[in-house]
């Protein structure tokens, strides 16, 4: 297996192919995504859209958000998901720290994620990786679109 990970950088079928094989395994509600919606997230300036290959195939991805807020500026990781098939392989590994170099890159003053407690093995990367858990709640407003 010969992984690489890159910004995604233009919406090509061969992306939207991937990302919606590989949403259903992050959240049964994930939604299909549409051509326009994937260039969207491509040309967004605030959001990063990382992409893990072997060989041409998706295997993994994650979003890198980043804004500016008056306390200077931050990062939020979103939507980190690994096929079930290639997990164990440091992919996982290998998006998150695109990311915390991008941020680190653009001067972010600290990244933020969360992840559900029965995802053990995510959780168990994250703080390998030197993330700490903060003593926050985290609280969802849903609307109605």
């Amino acid at each position: 297996m010969s992984i690489s990970v890159t910004k995604a950088l233009v919406a090509t079928p061969e992306l939207l192919e991937g990302l919606n094989g590989l949403l259903p395994q992050l959240s049964s509600s994930a939604p299909v995504l549409t051509m326009s919606e994937v260039e969207a997230m491509v040309d967004s300036d605030s959001a990063t859209l990382f992409v893990a290959c072997d060989n041409d195939v998706i295997v993994g991805t994650l979003t890198l958000v980043i804004f500016s807020i008056p306390t200077g500026l931050r990062g939020w990781i979103e939507d980190v998901v690994v096929d079930e098939d290639a997990r164990g392989l440091g992919i996982g590994e290998a998006l998150t720290m695109a990311a915390v170099g991008e941020a680190r890159t653009r001067g972010v003053r600290s990244l933020d994620l969360t992840s559900r407690s029965s995802r053990e093995a995510a959780n168990a990367l994250y703080q390998k990786l030197g993330f700490e858990r903060r003593d926050t709640s985290v609280y969802r407003f849903s609307l109605d679109i």
